[in-house]
C-alpha cells in the first residue's frame, strides 16, 4: 500500500497543476477539468496505481460553482483517492469516464439530470430516475423550486 505522501508525490509529479487539500481521511486532489481526462486514464492505467474501482461520483453545488467528486479506489494497491474538479455553473460540463470506469455510466446520468452537468463523450446521457419532462430543471441545485410541493432550497 502506497503511504499517502508517497501517493501524493506520485500525482503532483505527473500533473504539478493538481492542488492537495490539508485533511480528511483519505488524499484529496483538485484538478482542472481540462485536465481531467488524462488524469483518469493515469488513475486507472498507471502500474504504481491502479485506481480500479470508481467507489463515488457525485456533484456538490456551492452556489457559485458545481464541484464534480470522483472518489477512487485501487483494489490491488489498496489505497484510496478522492479527485475533485470545479465547473462553472452556468455552462458544467466535463469529459465522461464512462470508458474508464464501467460504474461511471449510470453515475454521470444521475449527476446529469439532478445537477445538469453534461458529460462529454457520454455514451448514453438521459434521465436515469425522474420522469419524462424533467429535462433541465435539475432538483439538486440551490437554485431549484418546486412550485407544486413549494420546495426552495
Amino acid at each position: 500500500m502506497m503511504t499517502r505522501d508517497i501517493l501524493q508525490t506520485t500525482i503532483t509529479a505527473w500533473l504539478p497543476a493538481a492542488v492537495v487539500e490539508e485533511g480528511g481521511e483519505w488524499l484529496n486532489v483538485q484538478a482542472d477539468a481540462a485536465d481531467w481526462p488524462a488524469l483518469a486514464q493515469h488513475l486507472r492505467y498507471a502500474p504504481a496505481l491502479q485506481f480500479d474501482y470508481l467507489f463515488c461520483l457525485t456533484c456538490v453545488d456551492w452556489k457559485t460553482h458545481l464541484g464534480m467528486v470522483y472518489h477512487l479506489e485501487s483494489t490491488v494497491h489498496r489505497h484510496i483517492l478522492v479527485v475533485k474538479v470545479r465547473l462553472d455553473r452556468a455552462d458544467p460540463i466535463i469529459a465522461s469516464v464512462a470508458d474508464t470506469w464501467r460504474t461511471a455510466e449510470f453515475h454521470e446520468r444521475e449527476v446529469y439530470e439532478l445537477f445538469g452537468v453534461r458529460f462529454s463523450n457520454h455514451p448514453d446521457l438521459r434521465l436515469l430516475i425522474l420522469p419524462d419532462g424533467w429535462e433541465g430543471k435539475n432538483p439538486l441545485r440551490k437554485d431549484f423550486e418546486d412550485a407544486v410541493n413549494m420546495i426552495r432550497l
